[in-house]
């Protein structure tokens, strides 16, 4: 099927949404933008993109839409919202929320949808904002299977790594799995680059030896290296992990499930914000074990 075949909406042209949306304009999609600050889709618009003044105007002109925004309440306004996508789409109308946001929410929104002769899918991302400009994401869909096998072609300009994970909300649930690794994973990184900094050694001649080993991870390999470079800024927002983890504790808990780790992981993002450090990318992390140790 040809990406060019359906008018696309996009509404969320931050870190991650610009690069994601760029992907399919360079496969000659048709496609409607909005993003609260209008300035940041104007690099969109100068290759192609239509500029709407609302959700509202995007739904209106679009078979499909995504959505990536900042948090479950701006899921929540944007598509169900009165001058949301559901209330000014026509049927037939397929959502896609990519925002990592609640299982609960998704799944009200495949029934709200559905409700209205429309299809929904939550298929949040990972990759930070290098998977977005290369197009090579990890994507967890949760919906049927009908509206899944539409929308994969255009997944696949977008990513490289795609699996329907389940009904509604199971996507979200996937990802909520994925943060709690990486919550995990961060700390160490920071420790241990932390550590071989006081040594003194050249912290990206030790990211090229244990990044290659049993040790090798993502975070690692490339957020390691941004730290290397004292390079803080957002591949992908502290305060966007803060609530991403805030949401896998909250489920967590309704499956009275211990997560003592991601417990941690959380307080010191908490600690990070609470410093001011909420809008560096999550590699902001090392700042605030630098500050407890005086390094």
């Amino acid at each position: 099927m040809s990406l060019a075949s359906k008018k696309v909406g996009w509404i969320g042209t931050g870190v991650m949404g610009k690069s994601m949306c760029k992907h399919l304009l360079t496969n000659n999609c048709t496609t409607f933008v909005y993003n609260r600050t209008p300035e940041k889709a104007k690099e969109l618009v100068e290759l192609g993109a239509t500029l709407c003044n609302s959700p509202a105007e995007v739904a209106a002109n679009s078979d499909i839409v995504f959505t990536i925004v900042g948090f479950p309440k701006d899921v929540e306004e944007t598509i169900l919202g009165e001058n949301g996508i559901v209330a000014h789409a026509k049927e037939g109308t397929i959502i896609v929320d990519m925002t990592t946001s609640t299982p609960s929410l998704a799944k009200r929104i495949a029934d709200v949808a559905a409700s209205k002769k429309m299809a929904a899918l939550d298929a949040p991302v990972s990759g930070g904002d290098l998977g977005a400009r290369e197009g090579t994401l990890a994507i967890m869909v949760g919906g049927d299977t009908a509206t899944y096998a539409e929308v994969l072609p255009y997944f696949e300009a977008m990513g490289k790594n795609i699996k329907r994970m389940g009904d509604a909300g199971a996507g979200q649930h996937c990802k909520m799995a994925n943060q709690i690794l990486i919550a995990g994973t961060m700390i160490g990184t920071v420790e241990s680059l932390l550590y071989a900094a006081k040594t003194g050694m050249d912290l990206d001649e030790v990211i090229d030896v244990i990044g290659s080993g049993a040790a090798g991870s993502w975070s690692i390999n490339n957020l390691g290296r941004r730290i290397a470079k004292k390079d803080f800024d957002p591949g992908f927002f502290i305060k966007h992990f803060v609530k991403d983890m805030g949401i896998a504790l909250e489920e967590a808990a309704a499956m009275n499930l211990s997560l003592p780790g991601l417990a941690l992981a959380n307080q010191f993002y908490v600690a990070a914000k609470a410093q001011g450090l909420e809008d560096l990318g999550t590699q902001g992390l090392y700042k605030v074990f630098e500050a407890m140790n005086n390094v």
